[in-house]
């Protein structure tokens, strides 16, 4: 049986690391001969109201580049009060949880986990009914919400949510993470759950990223794409960076719950070498980035298993990392060669670094990225990834 279920919180036309992480998945599947379908709220992320062309509607089945999608009713929020996100989470959960009791479904079934309420029901459910349970797992909840200061620990809702955890380990039939931290983590509960190591590697590989009249006596131009959250903390960031004596801009892309802070401050500080461009559309984005050079990927804090899909896109597409946000990403950044480790949180060792990177020059940095791409073609890569995962029945 070639027929596959894949269940997520995000998915296209919604932006972000995670719908384009699962909407690979979906492809990739599709590829190699199985018939793909997806469960997803209506689209609704970043900005937590509903895509117009969704508005008014409970559900949605439509197929789109040969992937049936299932959008199901959400009450969309991403407001800072933590209430009503666990609202809006428990209303697609609850009507996930029902759909998935009554409705056919096939044998297969991934579920991504976080978020842990919506993989809890779908565990539930799918468990009830006897399905194959992969559970891909692409950071450690509760144990993230601890670290970044959004739970205490111990506390009753730390208690639920660790009940959650086990309970979704236990009665997946095999794990898929996203990190070696993850399966040490997993393994440490169920020493015998088989697990696999599932990278969030890019499915592209751009050679002439790079302008074609590239001017060398422009200044080095480090850039932030993505998500504007707590979790990246950029705006904490912007304010701690001394870029006025240095040959160096930062170029920010990106939106998120940070976004009006980050504007508020850049407004407040005119003469900051920053510049802010908000979201961009994938294809547009990447045209921008021709006449960029380094890539900045922060995380407020180290958050164990979590390792940034930013540090595989951005190789991939022959750009230096100026990795800023520990655990095992550090690792993988050090031990491929491709760019600038700073300890997390060390603002004073980022400025240290910056200035190293200003005197480098952009001829250097050009070479950086040919070598970079290079490796990343043969040790990032998501087709042979996938071919192995099948070869050794991970689906």
């Amino acid at each position: 049986m070639n027929d596959i279920l894949i269940i997520s919180n995000y998915y296209p036309p919604e932006k972000g690391a995670a719908a384009n992480r699962i909407e690979q998945l979906a492809l990739k599947l599709n590829q190699n001969g199985y018939v793909v379908s997806v469960i997803s709220p209506l689209p609704n992320y970043p900005k937590g109201e509903l895509f117009p062309e969704y508005k008014g509607r409970f559900s949605v089945t439509e197929k789109i580049q040969n992937i049936t999608l299932k959008r199901l009713w959400i009450y969309p929020s991403n407001s800072s009060n933590i209430f009503k996100r666990i609202i809006s989470t428990f209303s697609f959960s609850s009507v996930l949880f029902f759909y998935l009791l009554f409705a056919k479904t096939p044998k297969k079934v991934i579920v991504q986990s976080p978020p842990l309420l919506l993989s809890f029901v779908s565990v539930l459910a799918l468990w009830i009914k006897r399905k194959k349970i992969i559970l891909n797992v692409s950071d450690l909840w509760p144990t993230a919400a601890i670290e970044l200061g959004v739970l205490t620990k111990n506390s009753i809702s730390h208690k639920i949510l660790l009940f959650i955890e086990r309970f979704i380990y236990n009665k997946a039939t095999h794990i898929f993470a996203q990190s070696d931290e993850i399966i040490d983590h997993i393994h440490s509960i169920f020493p015998k759950k088989k697990c696999f190591l599932y990278r969030n590697y890019p499915d592209h590989f751009i050679e002439n990223i790079t302008a074609k009249n590239y001017n060398l006596a422009e200044p080095i131009k480090l850039f932030y794409a993505g998500l504007l959250g707590v979790a990246q903390g950029v705006f904490e960031l912007i304010q701690q960076l001394d870029l006025e004596n240095l040959n160096i801009e930062l170029h920010i892309f990106g939106d998120g719950a940070e976004k009006d802070q980050i504007l508020n401050y850049l407004n407040e500080h005119s003469k900051q070498k920053i510049i802010f461009y908000g979201m961009l559309e994938r294809d547009v984005l990447h045209e921008k980035l021709r006449d960029l050079d380094i890539a900045l990927v922060p995380l407020k804090t180290r958050i164990y298993g979590s390792v940034p899909s930013k540090i595989f896109e951005y190789s991939a597409l022959g750009f230096p990392v100026l990795y800023f946000g520990g655990g095992e990403g550090e690792i993988i950044v050090e031990e491929n060669n491709l760019g600038w480790v700073v300890p997390v949180e060390d603002f004073k060792g980022l400025n240290i670094a910056l200035k190293q990177i200003s005197k480098i020059g952009k001829l250097e940095i050009q070479n950086m990225k040919k070598t970079i791409f290079e490796h990343a073609k043969t040790n990032f890569n998501l087709n042979q990834q996938m071919k192995n995962l099948i070869e050794n029945n991970a689906f």
